[in-house]
């Protein structure tokens, strides 16, 4: 199935710690959500969730929205490295740095 946002396939696939099926739209975002899925420290996944900020516009969803064991919480964004000097990922990024839960991280 295709995204209609999107040019990529859709991908399903059922991860534990995301409460039933897992939709991926990337290779990369499959691989980093079994990642995140393995993670001892994170207790839950949401995916592909909708940022409401008129900065960045309702056609950004952060890839994933972590709850760790403690409490706290994180984002994670998948970004191939051809992408990253795009004018809307460099929106979306900055976005998110301002966030105060963000955590950024390198892969």
């Amino acid at each position: 199935m295709k995204n209609r946002r999107s040019h990529y396939k859709t991908i399903k696939k059922k991860l534990n710690k995301c409460g039933g099926v897992f939709k991926a739209y990337s290779e990369l975002q499959l691989r980093y959500g079994e990642k995140l899925d393995e993670d001892e420290t994170i207790l839950e996944i949401k995916a592909n969730v909708v940022l409401e900020d008129s900065e960045v516009g309702n056609d950004f969803t952060s890839d994933f929205l972590c709850i760790k064991n403690d409490g706290t919480s994180m984002i994670r964004e998948c970004v191939y490295k051809k992408n990253l000097l795009k004018p809307s990922t460099i929106r979306l990024l900055k976005k998110l740095r301002s966030i105060p839960f963000y955590i950024y991280n390198d892969l």
